[in-house]
């Protein structure tokens, strides 16, 4: 299964998620990419749509290739058997989530501001990203967000590997993957057009997304990023 952009990608996504129109919903997307996907989603179930920023650990000379990844709030996951496989060493991985954590902080002011995290207690919460590989970025998220006590966890993704779709099945309440390919090599792959997404179209689309939907209830969260302890995943 192919995708023509993250728009459509988006649209598919939502035709699967039309059950939940009507019901008291919050659309997290992943920037950048992961935003586009997410901003279809919340204007079919006519949703308030957020952004949930997580970044990815890459590893040396690879940075694509996910070794761990950071949220907002800290939480920290580290696939332990490929740093070990790669030899990757100790103070590059904490070199690098100090990096990751000033490129939070950078983007939480650039994309929110001043406007606070919507509060997710009681809610059904969809998390959209624009697809998975290792599913560390993701892993790490919705860890994230369970702290913050939704009722239910849907995450919803156009493409991933099933090995990592069957891990992430284990941690969200339930998961929507329109497409797990036997030969997975990269999501852009699954993407006639995967061009790089903006922070100014992360921007637009949260805007767009405000002035045609109530402002969600704020919460006292995220104001600042905690450093958390690191976990760690075996494949």
């Amino acid at each position: 299964m192919y995708f023509r952009d993250r728009k459509e990608a988006g649209r598919l996504l939502a035709e699967e998620l039309d059950f939940l129109k009507g019901e008291e919903v919050v659309v997290l997307g992943i920037p950048r990419g992961g935003v586009v996907v997410a901003f279809e989603v919340a204007q079919s179930i006519g949703a308030p749509l957020d952004v949930c920023i997580t970044r990815k650990i890459g590893a040396p000379f690879n940075p694509e290739l996910a070794i761990g990844a950071i949220s907002s709030s800290g939480d920290v996951v580290l696939d332990q058997d490929l740093i070990n496989s790669l030899n990757v060493p100790p103070d590059y991985v904490k070199e690098e989530m100090r990096r990751q954590r000033r490129e939070i902080e950078r983007r939480m002011a650039e994309y929110r501001g001043d406007r606070p995290a919507p509060d997710l207690m009681g809610k059904t919460v969809v998390l959209v990203d624009d697809g998975v590989a290792t599913g560390a970025t993701v892993l790490a998220t919705i860890r994230s967000l369970k702290k913050r006590n939704p009722k239910k966890l849907i995450l919803a993704v156009p493409v991933g590997p099933s090995d990592t779709i069957s891990r992430l099945k284990e941690e969200a309440d339930e998961v929507i993957c329109l497409a797990t390919p036997p030969l997975f090599w990269a999501i852009g792959a699954f993407y006639f057009d995967f061009s790089q997404t903006s922070d100014e179209e992360v921007k637009r689309l949260l805007k767009e997304s405000d002035e045609e939907l109530p402002s969600p209830k704020p919460l006292e969260e995220e104001s600042q990023i905690k450093e958390g302890p690191a976990q760690t995943k075996s494949e």
